[in-house]
């Protein structure tokens, strides 16, 4: 005991020792003048400490650091780059002997950076790593050896009120990007600790909030870090968020092999106006060109609900743009530096009131090309498979895709995507395509596809044909009076038939229609661009019109012609009478030459 007593006695008389050399013989301020000509001549930047720097002791050893700040460059405003209202480390003393670093404190307060982008380019960052020098660091050609140190052991850290002010002179803005509090807990090699924050952010367009809490572990080897139950909540408010306003969410768990460059995330819990997912994220950042790889679940998910509002805009009333206001090919020359696949699965989809669901899709992006391999989903009872592929290493993007449509209720899909009450029926649909160009108005023109569609036990909506029929039968008999009282709608068993698009005109020259009343043949256009129809129908009949309010005889033969024109919105439909009335006229001639001529063999045999 005597023993343990004496050596205690000797250890605090060392550390008081130590304390009143460095108090009396060591004073910390006495090199305040080599650090800071140390510094102006590494950045060539005025670095200023107008505080006293202070020694704490027992049971820790440390220095208080305060009034450091940091010049920009000359000509820059502010002046400032750095400053730092107070800063503390202080290391305890014992596990020094035992090659053990124990820091009590690490706390950093009140900390301005200004990062400051001039018109011409330069920014406060230039010069920093002391490029006048014209030397570099000498590299070591010794192999690395494990550290020195047994142990290292942080008592705890603190930031608090630390902002970043990121200033362009170009667009005469400014970002503020605050953080508010950074905590982390008693930290030991191979134990997890503690970490909170909170954060926030002022930019132009928007402001953003957050705050998370979870904890850490870094391994002894010092070549993983683990950062697991990382909770984030987040506040975005800006005039392009729905409601002006989107909250989110995120449960994540962490894992960085230091010595390998490798991430990886696992997305235990994802919601964002009311969308909820899961999954997995990979990067390995040590190449050039980082890769990724993603695979994420999503619930339902409402685009609509996402997208601003858009007020009703009075055609009559707008301004025709300027005939050199040409939009722009959007910029993807970013694609050229990402190496990505992604897996993604979605339960449901509404996009522009179209719903769809049990979404499947594979993409990649590597070297400047989107590569869609396999999009599947549920359309209106229906299946849609879709592969594709953006190729984005020119200025100008060109594409290609193979879609295919299966067993679609048609007439619920065009009322929901495009407000069309047209077709009914079960659909099949394949077209296969290839173009130039991502602006709207180009992509309609320059698009060039082939495709084929049929569609099955269906009907024919906004037109009556056999209504037509009688009365066009009427009119033949000299009744004018003929009304249609009668459903606009024409029941078909098949409807079959092949387009080609190009210059944004849509030509189909082979539209058939079968029922079993009569036949139907087609061809004409559509104009994407316009949104004018020019079609032309011949209705041919193919059994009696009894019990429909007529009969088969009186147009017997006769070639019935329709027209179909307007818009996609308001399509026409109109029998061409004048057309009819040649048919009938035609067919009532050859009767007459027909008789005649059995006159003449009967005169003409009687002599």
């Amino acid at each position: 005991m005597k023993f343990i007593k004496w050596l205690l006695t000797l250890v605090v008389t060392l550390i008081l020792l130590v304390a009143v050399y460095l108090s009396v013989f060591f004073d910390p301020n006495d090199f305040k003048p080599e650090i800071v000509d140390a510094v102006n001549k590494q950045t060539g930047r005025e670095f200023v400490i107008t505080d006293d720097l202070s020694w704490t002791f027992f049971p820790v050893i440390g220095i208080n650091l305060g009034g450091v700040s940091l010049s920009n460059p000359a000509g820059f405003t502010p002046k400032a780059m750095l400053e730092v209202h107070k800063a503390v480390a202080e290391v305890a003393l014992m596990p020094l002997f035992s090659q053990k670093i124990e820091i009590a404190e690490l706390s950093l307060d009140g900390a301005i950076i200004n990062l400051v982008t001039r018109k011409n380019g330069s920014t406060s960052l230039d010069g920093l790593v002391g490029e006048e020098s014209g030397q570099k660091a000498p590299v070591s050609t010794k192999p690395s050896t494990k550290s020195l140190l047994s142990d290292i052991n942080i008592g705890g850290v603190s930031i608090t009120n630390t902002q970043i002010n990121m200033i362009d002179e170009v667009t005469k803005q400014t970002q503020t990007f605050t953080l508010d509090s950074f905590t982390l807990g008693e930290f030991a090699l191979d134990k997890f600790a503690p970490i909170a924050f909170e954060f926030s952010a002022t930019m132009p367009d928007m402001t953003l909030s957050s705050k998370g809490k979870g904890e850490l572990k870094l391994s002894r080897d010092v070549k993983q870090l683990v950062i697991n139950d990382l909770d984030i909540d987040t506040v975005m408010e800006g005039e392009s968020f729905p409601n002006k306003k989107l909250e989110t969410s995120i449960n994540l768990a962490t894992q960085i092999a230091l010595d390998k460059q490798q991430l990886s995330v696992d997305i235990t819990q994802l919601t964002a106006a009311n969308i909820s997912a899961v999954g997995k994220l990979g990067v390995n950042y040590g190449s050039q060109i980082p890769q990724i790889n993603a695979d994420f679940q999503i619930g339902d998910l409402d685009l609509d609900a996402l997208l601003p509002t858009t007020e009703s805009v009075d055609t009559t009333q707008q301004v025709p743009a300027a005939k050199d206001q040409v939009a722009a090919e959007p910029d993807l020359s970013a694609l050229k530096g990402l190496d990505a696949t992604l897996k993604l699965t979605v339960k449901s989809i509404k996009v522009a009131n179209l719903s769809t669901q049990n979404w499947l899709m594979d993409v990649s992006i590597k070297n400047g090309i989107i590569d869609l391999t396999k999009l599947n989903a549920d359309l209106y009872q229906g299946k849609l498979l879709l592969n594709a592929q953006v190729d984005a290493r020119q200025a100008v993007a060109s594409y290609q895709f193979d879609n295919n449509v299966t067993g679609v209720q048609i007439r619920p899909l065009l009322k929901d995507a495009a407000d069309v009450d047209l077709l009914a029926g079960t659909a099949n649909f394949n077209v296969k395509g290839k173009g130039k160009s991502l602006i709207p108005l180009q992509l309609k023109q320059n698009l060039l596809a082939n495709g084929h569609f049929d569609i099955n036990d269906g009907a024919l909506y906004g037109v009556n044909i056999p209504q037509m029929i009688r009365s066009a039968q009427a009119k033949l008999k000299g009744d004018l009076s003929s009304q249609n009282k009668e459903e606009h709608k024409t029941d078909f068993s098949s409807l079959t038939g092949s387009f080609a698009l190009d210059n944004g005109v849509a030509n189909n020259p082979d539209l058939a229609m079968s029922s079993p009343l009569l036949r139907l043949a087609g061809k004409g256009s559509a104009n994407l661009l316009t949104e004018a129809l020019d079609y032309r129908l011949t209705a041919s009949l193919v059994n009696s019109l009894k019990g429909q309010g007529g009969d088969k005889e009186a147009l017997a033969g006769i070639d019935i012609p329709l027209a179909i024109t307007g818009t996609f919105q308001k399509p026409e439909y109109a029998l061409d009478t004048k057309a009819l009335l040649n048919n009938q006229l035609k067919e009532e001639t050859e009767k007459a030459k027909e008789k005649l001529k059995d006159s003449l063999l009967k005169k003409l045999g009687g002599f």
